[in-house]
């Protein structure tokens, strides 16, 4: 099975993420070919040079080659990258599992924070483009912790 992964990949935090889970969406299985855009140096080393087209190219054949993706969607904004790669995704039918673990989420429930909704600026919660999250959602799943994005990419394989 081929899974593309999409997220971020310009701080040293954000390539650690990847890579540490990479590395676990990995050993799921052998059959899985993972694309990690962050270790296709041919367009994403940045020491190097790559224009828009040829980034543009080299990973959107990958994302199309693939057989199922993986989206990051956690960050103060959705990375721009992984918006438009969500686009490509859904335009070709191809499954996207979404992981959003943003503690921001949690407390759905809790008077407070609701009551706060109505006052000025106050949203205790984070908000991602709703179209962005309706092309998942019409495509695939959200999912917010690793076991459950690992549970669901055994299902799909």
């Amino acid at each position: 099975m081929k899974i593309y992964f999409a997220n971020g990949l310009f701080s040293q935090a954000d390539q650690n993420f990847n890579a540490t889970l990479a590395q676990k969406i990995r050993s799921i299985n052998s059959t899985i070919d993972l694309y990690l855009p962050q270790e296709n140096q041919t367009i994403n080393d940045k020491n190097l040079y790559a224009d828009s087209k040829m980034i543009a190219k080299g990973d959107t054949e990958k994302l199309l080659e693939s057989d199922l993706m993986v989206a990051i969607l956690d960050g103060v904004n959705l990375d721009a990258g992984v918006a438009a790669e969500i686009g490509v995704a859904y335009a070709n039918s191809i499954p996207i599992i979404g992981f959003y673990s943003d503690t921001r989420q949690l407390g759905a429930t809790n008077s407070q924070k609701i009551k706060a909704l109505q006052d000025i600026a106050e949203n205790q919660f984070f908000y991602i483009n709703l179209y962005v999250i309706g092309l998942i959602k019409l495509n695939g799943k959200i999912v917010n912790n690793e076991r459950d994005l690992l549970s669901a990419i055994k299902v799909k394989i």
